[in-house]
């Protein structure tokens, strides 16, 4: 186990880094769309389902490079490609600042799409894999725990500052914490080294394993599908659920304290899986995490809505995304090998963000022209489909 001095000095101060980063990356980036693209549109005279389409585009953007990022990583390090992906989201976030038109507005998520595909999770997950190398779960893991509470600080930090100075203000003032904050720590404090873990007294899977699958064929586009499925579910999710959850009778207070759950319910599951999961093949894990999406979402379908109901399921919720994000850096891992770890993540990570990016979109219009029940059902079809994509695949032996 790292010392608390590895956090400073050793190369585990890569995930004392990221964890501030993807604080800030996340909850400048991808959090904030819920509640500002309603203001957009309304400046903009724009429906609520064209502004998000924005974020959309964005999204479809990042999952169209996220391969070629991680492959840079391979190469380069994250030092180098975290920090342009750091100065671009600011820049980004002027622009949407300064944006007058359509036209504008969509060509800078487009830029947004690049910035994001290089400061999320997975150009996080590949700069670690590339210092860690098969040894790479725990830091993982440990990046994650700081990382679940980036909704739980955005989303009341976003409220406060739209409250305070407007969209615009809250977005500008985002792009000075990527630009001063975000940026120079990539660049200066992630390690330029390959460093190795030492072998533990008793092997996790992650490091023993001598057989691994090949990187492409059927158990590859399981593994792509699976997540890619899941992928629908926190995209679409996080733009609507909020906004669900007060139409179905919720008081807007009731409705943020209830959305606060999710962060701390993602850090308890991720713990659980660093304390006690460590032993489990990370497949495992990640059918868990989807079984216990699914479970949630039938509970909510069968008690009457409350305020009960409703924080149930946004832990259940926070609790399995919490160990899919976890499962997204350590089942290809597990899987695969570190051999090109970084591509491979970029590879997984495209048809993930590609899915992303239509959900918004999609759950916004069912529930504008269906219902919003419907929506939720569309919403756990597209776990389930995680849930079996996750059953057929056989690791390893």
């Amino acid at each position: 186990m790292p010392t608390p001095r590895d956090f400073v000095f050793g190369p585990w101060r890569a995930v004392s880094v990221l964890g501030v980063t993807e604080i800030l990356s996340w909850g400048a980036l991808f959090y904030p769309p819920v509640l500002t693209v309603p203001l957009i549109a309304l400046d903009h005279g724009w429906t609520r389902s064209f502004a998000m389409g924005g974020f959309s585009l964005g999204l479809l953007v990042g999952g169209l490079v996220s391969r070629y990022v991680g492959a840079t990583i391979d190469r380069v390090g994250g030092h180098l490609v975290m920090p342009f992906g750091s100065l671009l989201g600011a820049a980004g976030l002027v622009g949407l600042v300064s944006a007058q038109n359509a036209y504008v507005y969509f060509s800078v998520w487009a830029v947004l799409g690049v910035a994001m595909a290089s400061s999320l999770y997975d150009p996080a997950f590949a700069t670690l894999g590339r210092i860690f190398g098969a040894g790479a779960r725990a830091p993982i893991t440990t990046l994650t725990l700081a990382g679940g509470f980036a909704s739980t600080v955005s989303w009341p930090a976003t409220q406060f500052l739209i409250d305070a100075v407007g969209w615009r203000g809250t977005y500008l003032a985002y792009a000075g914490l990527l630009a001063f904050v975000a940026a120079p720590l990539h660049a200066f404090g992630l390690p330029r080294q390959h460093a190795a873990l030492s072998a533990p007294a008793k092997p996790t899977i992650a490091v023993r394993a001598t057989m691994l699958l090949p990187a492409h064929g059927f158990a590859f586009i399981l593994v792509a599908a699976g997540f890619a499925s899941y992928a629908f579910v926190p995209s679409a999710l996080s733009a609507q659920l909020l906004a669900i959850f007060h139409r179905l009778g919720l008081a807007p207070s009731t409705v943020v304290a209830i959305g606060m759950l999710f962060g701390p319910a993602q850090v308890l599951a991720r713990v659980g899986e660093l304390s006690f999961a460590r032993r489990w093949h990370p497949l495992q894990v990640a059918r868990g995490a989807v079984g216990l999406l699914v479970a949630g979402f039938v509970l909510l379908a069968l008690l009457p809505f409350g305020v009960a109901a409703a924080a149930l399921f946004a832990v259940m919720y926070g609790m399995a995304n919490g160990l899919l994000t976890i499962a997204r850096g350590t089942v290809p891992l597990a899987l695969f090998g570190a051999s090109g770890y970084g591509r491979l993540v970029g590879r997984i990570g495209g048809p993930f963000l590609a899915v992303q990016s239509v959900a918004p979109v999609v759950l916004t219009y069912v529930a504008e022209h269906a219902s919003d029940a419907t929506g939720l059902a569309l919403v756990a079809a597209f776990a389930a489909v995680a849930l079996v994509c996750f059953a057929l695949i056989r690791a390893p032996e």
